[in-house]
């Protein structure tokens, strides 16, 4: 087998890009899986760019998660720590780290270790065959039934309400280039972001396209979508979001 066909068995880059790469993770009491997380990204991502920063977002996580993203930050210029002083959401702390993020590209992915850093070339091929915002999507989801239920009805809810043909709405594992957040303003603060993201992009145009990648059983720490509160924060800015869409489009 050659060089060449090992890397790509193994999803690795034959080639880098040269532009700046942002990485994003936001964390919520992720202590047992950040390390490993962002210890995967820095061994990783310089096969595909030199250029590159690690942006981790604590939102106010009740753990040891602060203490060990500034340990992070410490050891490796790459990282900067972004700390909220309490719980603001999914969609807040993506937002925080986009307004600092300076990278060409941004992409984002959780904290939890249920994604391989090493399918990001993936996504990195979309986005030079054309695409804006490249999405993945999981090909089977590792996660618990009434979970994977409330993804297929909130899916569908917005797939109705909006049109929007997109697989694994929610999937947090996209690419995307920073120039589109000049044109679009994200208000959620919850996990309505993603949808939010991909519904203003494709009113203004932008290409979307999506590709498979593996989804991982969390192996640490506690999931919070399948918290109520959560489901219900999606639920409520999916409508609200829905209401002010038909107010100005005079629907």
């Amino acid at each position: 087998m050659s060089l060449k066909e090992k890397m790509e068995k193994l999803s690795l880059p034959t080639k880098k890009v040269n532009k700046k790469l942002s990485v994003v993770l936001p964390a919520y009491n992720e202590e047992k899986n950040i390390k490993k997380v962002v210890d995967s990204i820095l061994k990783f991502i310089p096969a595909i760019t030199q250029s590159y920063e690690i942006i981790i977002v604590n939102d106010g996580s009740e753990d040891g998660t602060g203490e060990l993203i500034d340990e992070l930050a410490n050891s490796c210029e790459k990282v900067i720590p972004v700390h909220h002083s309490s719980n603001r959401g999914y969609g807040a702390a993506l937002r925080s780290g986009f307004r600092i993020a300076k990278g060409d590209l941004i992409f984002f992915t959780d904290s939890d270790g249920q994604f391989d850093i090493k399918e990001l070339p993936k996504l990195m091929d979309l986005i030079e065959e054309g695409a804006d915002i490249a999405c993945g999507y999981r090909r089977k989801r590792a996660d618990p039934l009434i979970r994977t239920i409330n993804a297929r009805i909130y899916n569908l809810a917005i797939r109705v309400l909006f049109n929007l043909r997109i697989k694994d709405i929610d999937c947090a594992f996209k690419l995307f280039k920073k120039d589109i957040l000049k044109d679009i303003s994200l208000g959620s603060d919850g996990a309505f972001i993603s949808a939010e993201f991909l519904i203003m992009a494709k009113k203004k145009g932008y290409i979307i396209k999506e590709i498979g990648v593996n989804h991982f059983p969390r192996r640490e720490g506690k999931q919070t979508g399948n918290n109520l509160r959560v489901v219900f924060k999606a639920f409520l800015e999916l409508f609200r979001f829905w209401k002010k869409i038909r107010k100005y489009s005079g629907g």
